[in-house]
């Protein structure tokens, strides 16, 4: 793990008491330089959620990660779930897709 996903994953752990939170660094499927860390999904869990709408959870992921997002990482995929709405997705999020920036084809 690179420090960027190590500063995300503590912040998000240590503001949203996540039930389950994963943090990937994707940078590889994009075109940037090997080891980067610029390039983030990430999948909450927490009761934080409950009663908010989807804006509203991304702006609080934003506001937790600012200083991130105006720093080196280009971009984050998020999936914020409330505990029942995890259960309901069977515990699961989507894949992210394929990058067809930069260099990469079709």
């Amino acid at each position: 793990m690179g420090p960027i996903q190590q500063i995300i994953t503590t912040k998000l752990q240590s503001a949203l008491t996540p039930e389950f939170l994963e943090v990937l660094n994707e940078s590889y499927m994009h075109s940037v330089p090997t080891g980067s860390e610029s390039h983030f999904k990430i999948v909450v869990v927490s009761k934080n959620f409950v009663g908010q709408r989807l804006v509203k959870r991304h702006q609080l992921v934003y506001g937790i990660l600012a200083d991130e997002l105006a720093g080196s990482v280009h971009a984050l995929a998020m999936h914020t779930y409330t505990p029942v709405e995890w259960n309901d997705n069977n515990n699961g999020a989507p894949d992210s897709p394929s990058c067809l920036g930069g260099d990469k084809s079709v």
